[in-house]
């Protein structure tokens, strides 16, 4: 039988879709305590007890709206993986900025969901460190700092973070800093991948260059 999750992804204009999409961007807007099950049904327009028949509680259509956004990271990383496979580590950096801000841009509450999980904690979903760590070394491997997504050293990891963390900021509080650097939205979102490029390749490329040379003696 489908998931409630599978069944608002077959029929994205049902209830059940409209409910899920609201709770989102909600949740990505306030995060898991400042959103009640009233908020969303009030914003969808529909009854709470009709919320409740299509979700169950608050914590069931969260646990799927962070399953929904683990999905989509997984699958953006395997996009990434599969286009920057053979290339030089400024050529994979690069394409995996553009990537993954195209994606957080498109969906500012995605990036905002993911700085929640980091810093307020739930008792919703007890494994999503789990699945960040798994997306994390999935990342390391695809830029060519490991072989194996079992083998990544916390050097690699904290590399990788950087990165990451770095991006989700830029997309996540675009709201608070294009009005700082007093850009267009367009023009901000260009700003911040050369931006990224500019401070992160040089440091991936140097180091790359240094361990290659270590390893001649």
């Amino acid at each position: 039988m489908p998931s409630p999750l599978e069944k608002a992804r077959q029929a994205p204009d049902s209830t059940k879709a409209r409910i899920f999409y609201t709770a989102r961007q909600l949740f990505g807007e306030y995060g898991y305590h400042g959103v009640t099950a009233r908020m969303i049904a009030q914003a969808v327009g529909i009854d709470v007890s009709t919320m409740y028949y299509h979700w169950g509680e608050k914590p069931d259509l969260y646990e799927a709206v962070l399953e929904d956004l683990d999905d989509q990271i997984r699958y953006k990383l395997k996009e990434i993986e599969k286009t920057v496979r053979g290339k030089d580590i400024g050529t994979r950096l690069a394409i995996a900025i553009d990537v993954m801000c195209d994606y957080l841009f498109a969906h500012p509450e995605a990036a905002k969901l993911l700085l929640q999980c980091y810093f307020s904690k739930t008792r919703t979903d007890d494994n999503f460190e789990d699945r960040l760590t798994e997306h994390i070394a999935n990342i390391a491997v695809a830029m060519g700092l490991a072989l194996d997504r079992k083998a990544v050293t916390p050097q690699a990891n904290a590399r990788v973070l950087a990165v990451w963390n770095a991006v989700i900021n830029f997309t996540a509080g675009e709201h608070f800093l294009r009005p700082m650097l007093e850009l267009k939205t367009l023009d901000y979102r260009s700003v911040v991948k050369e931006t990224l490029r500019f401070i992160l390749l040089p440091a991936f490329t140097g180091a790359e260059r240094q361990a290659q040379k270590d390893s001649r003696g």
